[in-house]
């Protein structure tokens, strides 16, 4: 038993990090509407919630945050992401959010050191 928790204290757990993007997006976006000159400060927010939480895991990690808020106007957003890393231990978690007036995008990757 104690390998276990051993070994997902070195683990990327994707569930975790999933509740940390969502509650991050939500407390900063909640039910705003898109508004341009606040975007900047928006993903800011975003990403230094979760980096913040991230950190208070405890776990021994580097994380790269991104965040893309968009307005929804009918425009297309392709993304892609590769990665070569020990899929053992790293890992990533991208959450789409959205609302009436905007999209929001966030990827968290984690890596172990």
């Amino acid at each position: 038993m104690e390998d276990l928790g051993a070994s997902e204290e070195n683990t990327f757990v994707v569930d975790e990090v999933r509740q940390i993007i969502q509650e991050s997006v939500e407390s900063v976006l909640g039910s705003a509407a898109y508004i341009n000159n606040k975007v900047n400060q928006w993903t800011s927010s975003i990403v230094e919630q979760c980096l913040n939480q991230l950190t208070k895991l405890g776990k021994p990690f580097k994380y790269i945050v991104t965040s893309v808020i968009m307005q929804k106007n009918g425009a297309g957003l392709h993304t892609a992401s590769s990665c070569f890393w020990d899929s053992a231990t790293d890992g990533s978690c991208t959450i789409k959010w959205e609302n009436k007036t905007m999209y929001c995008v966030v990827t968290v990757f984690g890596l172990a050191i």
